[in-house]
């Protein structure tokens, strides 16, 4: 039976309190050293992953999210310096005002305190959830998946060398174990977890937003839309559709459903050709079926199921679906999409104006692909999620997104009336 992760969590409880009261010259200071670090100890955490890689099968979809190279590497460095050099989250007066009375009001964004994150095998989450929120003054407490179990306990070591280094107490980045019983008690800390992110596939989020008695931000599942349009330039919509669905399969951002006008099913086969080359299975409904057969892979074709749509395949996979109109479109997208990002592609304003205000999504694209949604690619420096929900955040995290506020008054002896 586990022991109880409870002191634990009151270390890095006590860890936050210490955290706030470091300046934002030493926060940065410590990414920067973490940045450089990571490009010293490449090959330590390099085999680290190789340990986690050799337990999964190459066919995998979560493979290449588990995969540390030193080009991701290299990126991650990069992320953490934009982060240490942007602008402190912290302190910014958001809102003041005088009342009648005189009293003086002031909204300030400070941290939440302590985050926790429950991810899967994506060990590049351990670096961007600490650098994000050691910016922000926030201690994070990780539970990572099995499968990334090695690489997440080289990188936080590496992380807690340097925090030691510089004074700083290491519980402000907490590993607990790789197991489901962490998870329970990390969904159950209350007064110590004051916000818990999940970033993972669809039964994951479920899971934390059924079961967390601490503050949720559902963030990750994606399903994504393109909408390619009656008036789509076949050119840029197939350089978006490859883009979106080959870049990374396993990723939240990539597409997993081509809806297409009923016009230009006989752009199908150039729109969807760059995808045959990559082995990109299709699930297309009866229209999309008939103009496809023949001019794309049979081993690659099949009817679409009623599975077919509304699913995040994170795979070679993809399903296309014929609508009539924009409205059937939009229609689809509304009953199967996950609110994380939906694309059109149109040479018509109108149509790309109407797509944009009536499509509830997080991230609505117009002729780009959804590979674009990411704290980084942003400009955020970094994400910690890509929020699907309505209620506080929504689309990519970063700093603003984990920092709350408090209302400082300012009287002179004024009392309230009764």
């Amino acid at each position: 039976m586990m022991t109880s992760l409870t002191p634990i969590f009151g270390q890095a409880r006590t860890a936050s309190k210490q955290l706030a009261l470091i300046s934002d010259e030493s926060r940065n200071k410590i990414l920067l050293e973490v940045a450089d670090a990571i490009a010293f100890n490449e090959q330590r955490l390099l085999k680290a992953n190789a340990e986690d890689l050799a337990l999964m099968q190459p066919s995998n979809p979560l493979y290449d999210r588990l995969q540390l190279t030193p080009v991701r590497l290299e990126g991650i460095a990069n992320d953490m310096r934009k982060v240490a050099s942007l602008p402190s989250p912290l302190g910014k007066t958001l809102k003041q005002t005088t009342l009648p009375n005189g009293l003086r009001l002031r909204r300030v964004s400070v941290p939440f305190g302590v985050i926790g994150m429950i991810y899967e095998a994506r060990p590049n989450v351990t670096f961007d959830v600490f650098s994000l929120c050691l910016k922000s003054g926030n201690a994070c407490v990780l539970k990572g998946g099995k499968d990334a179990d090695h690489s997440n306990r080289a990188i936080v070591g590496l992380i807690h060398n340097i925090l030691q280094n510089n004074g700083i107490n290491a519980a402000v980045a907490t590993l607990l174990p790789a197991t489901h019983e962490a998870t329970g008690e990390m969904l159950n800390a209350v007064g110590y977890i004051d916000l818990c992110i999940p970033r993972g596939g669809k039964k994951l989020i479920e899971f934390v937003r059924d079961h967390a008695r601490v503050p949720v931000i559902e963030t990750g599942a994606g399903v994504v839309n393109t909408y390619f349009d009656e008036d789509g330039d076949l050119e840029m919509g197939r350089n978006i559709v490859e883009n979106a669905k080959t870049r990374r399969v396993s990723v939240c951002n990539a597409l997993d459903c081509l809806v297409i006008h009923h016009s230009r099913l006989a752009d199908l086969p150039a729109l969807c050709a760059p995808l045959s080359v990559k082995n990109v299975r299709i699930e297309a409904d009866e229209d999309a079926f008939a103009a496809l057969q023949g001019h794309y892979p049979a081993a690659l074709l099949s009817p679409a199921t009623a599975d077919s749509f509304g699913t995040e395949f994170m795979d070679y996979a993809m399903a296309v679906k014929t609508v009539p109109t924009l409205e059937a479109a939009i229609s689809h997208i509304s009953r199967y999409g996950s609110g994380h990002s939906e694309c059109i592609i149109t040479r018509n304003e109108q149509h790309a104006h109407r797509f944009q205000a009536e499509v509830d999504a997080a991230c609505v694209y117009w002729n780009a692909p959804t590979s674009f949604t990411d704290g980084a690619q942003f400009g955020l420096g970094a994400e910690i999620g890509i929020s699907t929900q309505k209620l506080g955040p929504r689309g990519p995290m970063a700093l603003e997104e984990i920092t709350t506020y408090k209302w400082l008054i300012e009287g002179d002896g004024q009392v309230r009336q009764a």
